[in-house]
């Protein structure tokens, strides 16, 4: 095979031989060869990037019999096409010359400089500048996952291991990578993670552990590897080959320097608290649901950061709620000074304006892709660092975090001497025209400067002194890159011009350009000094831009004090803005709010009062089972939740009047479903499937959150699933969680659950209109309202009445069916004759004894409530009339509005 292709590559042209040998080595790359000003691509890469790209495909001839497919970019706008092309997931090899032309003995050698994939891009469009982009490994190990995390712009490191592999997609999807390297003893990879992560639109990549790396010993080996090394569990050896083995990969992929690569984090994933991907997305934390945009996210109303640092720092902080009391109210105390001193907060954020990304400057500097405007914008955002740390220590009183981050803001003032003293502080695009450094800054550099620009000057003044001497007033002294400087002349005073002095350079259509031996002479010193000038700059840019490479580290540490800081204050920001308090911390016990809202929700409804509800989970009462129609809030009530004990753990303030919080190690939600049709799973299977995430993985410290449970399947298996699940989180788990339902014949469970109570969302309802209340209020519900909701929806009308007429009859069968005793049995049991899947379900109240209480509507002819005898089912009036006695409000109303009301009554029976 190996010669096969050898006697077919020696068919082409030399070029072409070096192209597809360069090829070889880079099979699932795109090979950009660099000629001259093009990045070429050929034969498969030609055709498949010319459709990818929409470029024009043209060929060449290259040796063998046919033409080679072929097309080609600028270098100059490279970056964009090669942008487009990491989007889709492909690879990008950059094939550079890497000798002078005019020295090149035959073909100019080339050589690949940098593999571009996904998870290693450092510049360009393809970067947000308020998000990471990470690249992770995995490696698994018995039964444990080992996870590493790099974002190679900004120099992030992290490491984990977890124990399942449900675990590793939950950790992995939190940082919604680029692209994965699966890593494994063999190339038997794990197919089923591959499979799953692909279905995210995750690059994957598979290889084999490199033993050298991987068999020294783990403590010793990170110190190795990283010098720096941020401890918060005990490191393994599966971190470490996750670990290698990702450097190994960005070693390989970006043949240069990855220094700023010196710190590695090695955290306990259930050191945070762990947000699942079904948590994710129904909380919608950083994305909504709906159209995948920031906007309408958590992320969105608390994103009040200046830096984009500060804004990828606050995704993290959301990504990852802490657990520990102490950590979480040390956050708090910063943001409590922040928001006591709002005057030096504003001048805070007024100085975090004059700071650029320092993270990814930081990069690019140690990466050596900085260009002299970053190293400007480096300076900038290192002189607004005094301020801060001024600022900072004025707010420090009562935050030993804010005093903490002050101490360590270090100003680098011999960083900004360098650059200050060095570079011009407009610097030009282009980097090899000259430009860059100050006068002043190196002597020979000076002298060039003044050859070329007295070079200038003589060749201003020269072309006055040629129209003198030759009476042509319109002639002119020029110069372009390819010819050089010129005298011009037009053809109708070609004889003006005296013989033997002018020598013809290059012929136009109206005119001639000549040169003299003067001006020749002059050309050559001018461009020469030009040409090292330009030379010497950049070579002395490259040098300070190596100084401050080596330090690196500093600026990486004060860029994460700088990002801590714009978390903080954005916090403040927000907590000011919406009237949020400080919630309590409590190491065990309940969790309590006072007229809590949901944050996202009140910020969008731009003036509009929210609703607020209160929220108590603890010992006594571990389950609240809500009731109640569509539309009415329950998931929003629910969600509000959730999110106040996020913000909580994050360190925010939240949106309530009163707050006590005890952390909780996870959430899971239930709400809403969807097809997956990519998966095969149907929207009942997909709800099942969640559920069973969350029964599996909950424990007593959980917070579950399950909406409109039990759907998707008849009511009687529907409820009996619902039953049964209530019942395992009550009995068995004993989380808090919050249960909404539109099974009324569930209430019952109160009866029987001692830390379940029902709740229901208020209706105010009258004969032509029903209003929703948004309130929660005690006892279950006894209407869902799905009729009414159809009708607010646009239903035709005759859709309407027909569904209102079907609803009086089913239900007047329902309860005609009922037996004697209130007991109707839900479940169905199997031809085998199998025990039912739950006890019976009793509708109405349970089977044990009630008080005797008079009905409002009793037989003076039949037996008093309480006693054995039929109960008389009554009307839909009398239904009505009951409800709203019930709801009527006696004790505040006047005698005449109580007479009115009572007539009402009358006159609706």
């Amino acid at each position: 095979m190996q010669v096969q292709e050898r006697r077919n590559i020696m068919k082409y042209t030399p070029m072409i031989q070096q192209y597809l040998a360069i090829k070889a080595q880079y099979r699932d790359a795109f090979l950009f060869f660099r000629l001259g000003d093009f990045y070429e691509l050929f034969f498969e890469d030609a055709l498949t990037a010319s459709r990818e790209l929409e470029i024009t495909l043209t060929g060449r001839e290259g040796g063998g019999e046919e033409r080679i497919p072929m097309c080609g970019v600028p270098y100059h706008s490279v970056d964009t096409y090669i942008a487009q092309l990491i989007e889709k997931g492909y690879k990008v090899a950059i094939c550079e010359q890497v000798e002078d032309p005019k020295q090149a003995k035959g073909v100019v050698r080339r050589e690949v400089t940098r593999v571009i994939t996904p998870g290693t891009v450092m510049e360009g469009k393809f970067l947000q500048d308020k998000e990471n982009n990470y690249l992770l490994s995995v490696y698994k190990q018995e039964d444990a996952f080992a996870l590493a995390a790099c974002d190679i712009s900004t120099g992030e490191f992290y490491v984990t291991e977890v124990g399942s592999e449900s675990h590793l997609l939950d950790e992995v999807m939190q940082y919604r990578p680029s692209e994965v390297v699966l890593l494994a003893d063999d190339v038997t990879v794990e197919e089923g993670v591959s499979e799953r992560l692909k279905l995210y639109s995750i690059a994957v990549t598979k290889r084999s552990v490199e033993r050298q790396e991987a068999d020294q010993d783990p403590h010793k080996g990170f110190r190795t590897l990283f010098g720096d090394v941020k401890s918060g569990r005990e490191s393994t050896h599966a971190m470490l080959v996750a670990a290698s083995g990702l450097l190994s990969y960005l070693r390989e992929t970006q043949k240069r320097s990855l220094d700023h690569l010196h710190r590695v984090t090695i955290y306990e994933a259930s050191s945070f608290m762990v947000l699942d991907q079904f948590t994710r997305r129904n909380l919608e934390l950083v994305e909504t649901i709906r159209d995948k945009s920031k906007k309408g996210s958590l992320l969105w109303l608390l994103d009040q950061t200046v830096t984009a640092m500060g804004g990828r720092l606050l995704r993290r902080w959301i990504d990852k709620p802490l657990l520990s009391k102490a950590e979480i109210e040390r956050r708090q105390a910063a943001v409590q000074a922040l928001l006591d001193g709002w005057l030096a907060r504003d001048e805070l954020r007024t100085c975090l304006k004059d700071v650029y990304d320092l993270e990814r400057l930081a990069g690019r500097i140690a990466y050596g892709t900085a260009s002299p405007r970053d190293l400007v914008q480096l300076k900038s955002s290192l002189k607004a660092v005094p301020g801060l740390k001024r600022i900072l220590r004025e707010l420090a009183v009562g935050s030993d975090a804010l005093r903490d981050v002050a101490d360590r803001l270090d100003p680098c003032r011999d960083i900004v001497e360098i650059i200050d003293n060095g570079i011009v502080d407009e610097p030009p695009v282009a980097m090899k025209e000259g430009g860059l450094i100050k006068e002043g800054y190196h002597e020979y550099l000076d002298k060039l400067r003044t050859a070329s620009r007295e070079g200038k000057q003589w060749i201003a003044s020269l072309e006055q002194q040629e129209r003198q001497a030759t009476g042509i007033r319109s002639l002119k002294v020029g110069y372009n890159k390819v010819f050089g400087y010129y005298i011009e002349v037009t053809k109708a005073n070609l004889s003006a011009l005296p013989e033997g002095r002018y020598e013809r350079k290059q012929t136009l259509a109206n005119a001639e350009r000549f040169i003299t031996p003067e001006l020749k002479e002059k050309e050559a010193l001018i461009l020469e000094a030009e040409e090292k000038r330009s030379e010497l700059e950049y070579q002395l840019f490259v040098e300070i831009r190596e100084r401050i490479a080596r330090e690196v580290k500093r600026l990486q540490t004060l860029a994460l004090q700088v990002a801590t800081v714009d978390v903080l204050q954005s916090l403040a920001t927000v907590a000011q803005d919406n009237r949020y308090v400080r919630p309590e911390i409590l190491t065990e016990g309940p969790l309590v709010i006072r007229d809590g809202r949901h944050p996202v929700v009140e910020a969008v409804l731009h003036g509009e009062p929210f609703v607020p509800n209160d929220t108590e989970l603890g010992l006594d009462r571990q389950i609240l089972l809500i009731t109640g129609p569509n539309m009415a809030g329950k998931s929003t009530y629910m969600r509000q939740v959730a999110l106040i004990v996020i913000m909580a753990q994050m360190g925010s303030f939240v949106p309530a009047e009163f707050a006590q919080v005890t952390p909780v190690d996870r959430i899971f939600t239930r709400i809403g479903a969807a097809d997956d049709l990519v998966g095969g799973q149907s929207t009942f299977m997909v709800e099942m499937k969640e559920i069973e995430v969350t029964l599996t993985n909950a424990g007593e410290r959980s917070l579950v959150i399950i909406d409109e449970l039990g759907r998707g399947t008849s009511t009687s298996e529907g409820m009996s699933i619902a039953q049964a699940v209530i019942e395992y989180l009550h009995n068995d788990i004993g989380c808090k969680t919050l249960v909404s339902t539109h099974y009324h014949e569930l209430s019952h469970l109160e009866a029987t659950l001692d830390r379940l109570e029902n709740f229901h969302m208020a209706v105010n309802e009258t004969e032509d209109n029903v209003i929703f209340l948004r309130k929660l209020v005690n006892g279950p519900a006894d209407k869902s309202y799905g009729i009414y909701c159809a009708q607010i929806a646009g239903l035709p009308p005759r859709i309407i009445e027909r569904a209102n007429q079907l609803l009086d009859e089913y239900e007047g069968a329902v309860a005609r069916e009922v037996a004697p005793g209130g007991e109707q049995l839900q479940t169905n049991k199997q031809n085998s004759g199998a025990e039912p899947v739950c006890e019976p379900i009793t509708i109405g109240a349970p089977a044990a004894e009630e008080a005797e209480q008079l009905e409002l509507f009793w037989n003076p002819g039949q037996p008093a409530a309480g006693k054995k005898a039929e109960r008389t089912v009554p009307s839909k009036a009398e239904e009505k009339a009951l409800k709203k006695l019930r709801e009527a409000d006696l004790l505040n109303m006047t005698p005449m509005q109580a007479m009115n009301f009572l007539f009402e009554l009358k006159k609706h029976i």
